[in-house]
Order: C-alpha cells, then sequence, then structure tokens
C-alpha cells in the first residue's frame, strides 16, 4: 500500500470538492467573493499536487 498514491489521490478528491464549490458559488452569484476565491485556489493547489504525486510516485511491484 503506497501512502503517497493514497495522499495524493485525497488531495485530488479535495481539489476536485473545492473546484466544484466555488464555480457553484460563482454561478449562484454569490455575495461572498473572497471566500470563493480562497476556496477556487485552494482547490487548484491541492488538484495539481495531488496530481503530481500520482504522476511521480512509482510503482512498487
Amino acid at each position: 500500500m503506497n501512502v503517497k498514491r493514497i495522499f495524493g489521490t485525497i488531495l485530488t478528491i479535495l481539489g476536485i470538492v473545492g473546484l466544484i464549490y466555488a464555480g457553484y458559488g460563482f454561478m449562484q452569484h454569490s455575495n461572498d467573493t473572497r471566500g470563493l476565491v480562497v476556496a477556487g485556489v485552494i482547490g487548484l493547489i491541492f488538484f495539481v499536487s495531488g496530481i503530481g504525486l500520482i504522476r511521480n510516485t512509482k510503482d512498487e511491484a
């Protein structure tokens, strides 16, 4: 069980949730723009770092 790959998957899922939350808030014209921008940026950071962990982790036989 590779801990880096599992952590990368968790980060990727959290990033997707953050991006969906921010996108949904923007589409609903929410008044909390600053909070949505923060959620979107953090979601993007989590998503990119999770994908990077998954891609750069070598499979062990």
